[in-house]
């Protein structure tokens, strides 16, 4: 049974993502499971924010799964994938690649008597962004 989902990769993702994997030698045990499927179950994982034994059983082995993006992001390779992408998409729809400004948003929210002891609460204040209060 061959099931797709939304995050699983299009032709033209693919081929673009294949670009910049590293090679790998055509000696040794051969591979089991395309990247691609690897890759597809990877972005399930993200996009869905299931654990990781919760892969559905038409992708492969969890175990497999976990192993490959471990090995890739401890490398560097995610971080890479990602910026090459990103710029991409940027280029894609006319703006600069490289990003000129980010904008990191966050909320602080207070704590109830019981869930924890009465602690501060900080919040910006936007008369003087630069202090809490």
């Amino acid at each position: 049974m061959n099931t797709t989902y939304p995050s699983d990769l299009s032709d033209d993702e693919w081929e673009c993502l294949q670009h910049h994997l590293p090679y790998r030698p055509t000696c040794g045990r051969p591979q089991t499971h395309s990247l691609r499927e690897i890759w597809n179950a990877i972005f399930y994982f993200l996009r869905t924010g299931c654990p990781w034994r919760y892969l559905p059983s038409n992708f492969p082995p969890w175990q497999t799964v976990y192993y490959h993006f471990r090995r890739w992001c401890l490398s560097g390779i995610c971080y890479q994938l990602f910026t090459a992408l990103r710029g991409a998409e940027r280029e894609r729809v006319d703006r600069n690649a490289q990003p000129s400004a980010a904008i990191i948003d966050a909320q602080s929210v207070k704590t109830v008597e019981e869930s924890a002891s009465i602690s501060g609460f900080a919040a910006l204040d936007l008369r003087h962004p630069c202090r809490c209060p």
